[in-house]
């Protein structure tokens, strides 16, 4: 896993503008701290960063092919191609020879064979950049599910691009401005594809391949969700699910350097675990090694509420025996979750403020102890989206409800008596934004692009739009999230369940199926319930912890308590005065204002760091 960035000029000649592409690329060291190197050309620029995982000494980057001493083609490439080994056969077969073991030398070649239909043949998570010296024309690539981010910004000349916001932002061209609609897009619990919060910055959208030629920009999907029929009766549904569940994380386990995954004691994170378990064990390769964050005086301080019957300890514990897992605890306490260093490496790894608080806080600090030990992790992020396992699946309100399903249950993830996030904004910006007029215009545009089945009953017609909404918008979210904490470390987090086979398969399977024994996500427990103890195949999904520690909300509170204090805060002019007061106040209860409080907090840090432009 790497980082990837350049800049695409017809009007000028960049093989004098290293500097800037220095710049640009040093935004990205965090995603590649093994290694770095740029490529420069008349009009093309290419940085690279890399976390080396496959081929640790031939997969130098940016990588280049060449013919009678001249460059054809020059790729910056990130990510994972998991068929890699029979696209080099074919590719052999075709007459092209390799002179690494690098999936990036495969791509690289794809391209030369296929043009940007080599796209279609990829399995993996992936963002790169293509510069084509023969046709003096950039190809912009993203894997179907957007495991991996990639952004451009679009110049009148060409344009800049790279994994992350920063890097695009680091050119001197490039203004951090946010308008209206950027404060709406991040306030609205939705990732709206090809949006960003920064006017002028895109991001290549998911499945889709974006190509830069000095006529303009042009943009086309290689990939969506189909609507197609199902012919399978149930027992050979649950057998295809367990049987590309297998090939996946058998794919997924392919590395040069220490892999283990991340064990929470759920069903998702504990199929991941005893299906890699069992794979390594038939490969003689010794047990998983996994890892499960916990806090410190939580089994005291654990108060069940209505998403969270249980703690996450006691399972992954149980999981990790029965498989044979060699497991550790990354234990934190709330003087390290509240730490102002800590919550603003989370904001400089997201580009943007008001994410999820403390579990983005404790993310970044579990994979930094999980780097300690491991280069890559298996997750298993996206199997609720895929098969039904949140809350909103279920509840016949939030599944009638006019608007994104969870569009109401952040304040739930927080923990009982949260109140709301926006609670400290001004009302007269609050009104301004509309944020759920522009939240329910995203979900009509999101709507209109279900694929249906003629003839489906209503109940199936509304899951498949549920279904839709989760795979294409939410995930999105958790994907994002679990990429910029893990890279931030140089940790690359594979993401089983986002293979487009299972996806595609899954998303055509009837409802019923997925509900057939009366509980959310019956066919992945079905799929896997041979490798998994009753205790931890029959739990209540329960979403990713958050430290209930009252020290924690208390501990932000003094420090938004010391802003307000010294006036001079930006985040101050977009805060309500008595809101802010009453926050403050002795008697208020600290966990009412939590997610109020680290919202302030983040926007303060964010609109200091990126020196950020509002044209309110």
């Amino acid at each position: 896993m790497c980082g990837i960035t350049g800049w695409v000029a017809f009007d000028r000649d960049l093989t004098v503008e290293g500097p800037v592409l220095d710049a640009m690329t040093a935004t990205q060291l965090c995603r590649g701290p093994d290694a770095g190197g740029v490529h420069l050309e008349r009009h093309a620029a290419l940085g690279h960063r890399r976390l080396a995982v496959i081929d640790i000494e031939g997969g130098t980057q940016p990588m280049t092919v060449e013919h009678d001493g001249r460059v054809l083609a020059a790729l910056t490439y990130s990510g994972e191609v998991y068929n890699h080994r029979e696209l080099r056969a074919e590719l052999e077969a075709a007459g092209h020879r390799f002179r690494t073991r690098s999936d990036t030398e495969v791509v690289l070649h794809a391209y030369l064979e296929w043009g940007e239909r080599l796209a279609e043949r990829l399995n993996g998570m992936f963002a790169f950049a293509v510069w084509d010296t023969r046709t003096e024309e950039l190809l912009l690539v993203r894997d179907r599910m957007g495991v991996k981010p990639l952004y451009y910004h679009p110049t009148r000349h060409g344009v800049v691009f790279g994994s992350e916001a920063k890097a695009v932002l680091a050119h001197p061209s490039v203004r951090p401005v946010v308008d209206l609609d950027g404060l709406r897009e991040m306030f609205a619990v939705t990732k709206s594809p090809g949006r960003t919060i920064y006017r002028g910055v895109a991001e290549v959208r998911p499945g889709h391949v974006v190509r830069i030629r000095r006529e303009g920009v042009s943009v086309r999907r290689y990939w969506a969700l189909e609507a197609r029929e199902h012919t399978h009766d149930l027992d050979a549904t649950v057998t295809t699910v367990r049987a590309l569940l297998d090939d996946i994380v058998h794919r997924q386990l392919e590395a040069d350097v220490p892999l283990c995954s991340l064990l929470s004691g759920g069903l998702d994170s504990s199929a991941v675990t005893a299906l890699a378990a069992r794979a390594l064990r038939a490969a003689g390769a010794g047990p998983v090694r996994s890892f499960a964050v916990d806090f410190t005086g939580q089994s005291e301080h654990f108060r069940a509420d209505e998403v969270r019957s249980t703690p996450d300890g006691p399972f992954a514990q149980l999981l990790a025996r029965h498989v044979g897992a060699d497991h550790s605890v990354i234990e934190l306490d709330a003087g390290a979750l509240t730490d102002p260093a800590e919550r603003a490496a989370v904001l400089r790894a997201r580009d943007v403020p008001g994410g999820f608080g403390d579990m983005d806080v404790s993310l970044l600090l579990l994979f930094r102890g999980v780097r300690r030990h491991s280069t890559v992790a298996l997750s298993g992020e996206s199997a609720d989206e895929l098969f039904g396992g949140y809350r909103w699946f279920h509840d016949p309100r939030m599944v009638a409800a006019e608007d994104f399903p969870w569009a109401g249950a952040l304040s739930q993830l927080a923990g009982a008596g949260a109140g709301p996030r926006e609670q400290l904004l001004d009302p007269g910006l609050v009104a301004k934004l509309d944020v759920h007029e522009y939240r329910r215009a995203r979900y009509r545009e999101a709507l209109a692009e279900v694929p249906h089945l003629p003839a489906a009953d209503p109940l199936e017609r509304r899951m498949r739009e549920i279904s839709y909404l989760n795979l294409t918008r939410f995930v999105c979210i958790l994907l994002d999230r679990k990429d910029r904490m893990s890279m931030a470390n140089g940790l690359e987090v594979r993401v089983p369940f986002c293979d487009h086979r299972l996806v595609q398969y899954v998303f055509n399977t009837p409802w019923w199926m997925k509900t057939f024994d009366g509980r959310e996500k019956s066919l992945l427990r079905a799929a896997v319930k041979d490798l998994l103890p009753e205790e931890v195949a029959q739990r209540p999904k329960a979403p990713y912890p958050v430290v209930q520690d009252p020290h924690y909300p208390a501990l932000l509170r003094a420090e938004l308590a010391a802003l307000a204090d010294e006036g001079t805060a930006p985040v101050l002019g977009l805060l309500d005065r008595r809101a802010l007061t009453d926050a403050l106040a002795p008697d208020t209860d600290p966990q009412s204002v939590r997610l109020g409080v680290d919202l302030a907090l983040d926007l303060n840090t964010w609109l200091t760091e990126y020196r950020v432009e509002l044209e309110l």
